[in-house]
Parts: C-alpha cells; sequence; structure tokens
C-alpha cells in the first residue's frame, strides 16, 4: 500500500514539475456572449445602487 501511494505521489510531482515547465498550461477561453450580460448587468445594478445612496443622503457627497 506505501509503495502504491508512493508512486502516485511522483506521479502527481512529475506532472505538476511538467505544467511549471510549460509557458501555457492550459488555453484560456473567452467569456460567452450570456457572460458578459451578467458581467454589465452587475455592474449597471452596482453603480443604480451607489447613486441611490447618494441620493438618499443629498448634500452629504457627490458620486465618485
Amino acid at each position: 500500500m506505501a509503495i502504491q501511494l508512493e508512486n502516485l505521489v511522483q506521479s502527481i510531482k512529475s506532472k505538476v514539475r511538467g505544467l511549471k515547465k510549460s509557458k501555457k498550461p492550459y488555453v484560456k477561453m473567452d467569456k460567452s456572449a450570456s457572460v458578459k450580460v451578467e458581467i454589465r448587468s452587475r455592474k449597471a445594478k452596482q453603480m443604480i445602487e451607489k447613486t441611490m445612496k447618494v441620493a438618499d443622503r443629498p448634500g452629504k457627497r457627490s458620486i465618485n
């Protein structure tokens, strides 16, 4: 059992070393259209929330 575990650990170590040596270990995928829309939607919601907080306290501070 210990020998099998040792072999597994050595195998994992060699794979990790191989990944570290390569410049790009994976291919980065572009965001899909739906993900881009979701990101814009979240940013818009955050901006609206920030604007509403400032609007609730007139004269205190401006929007940054």
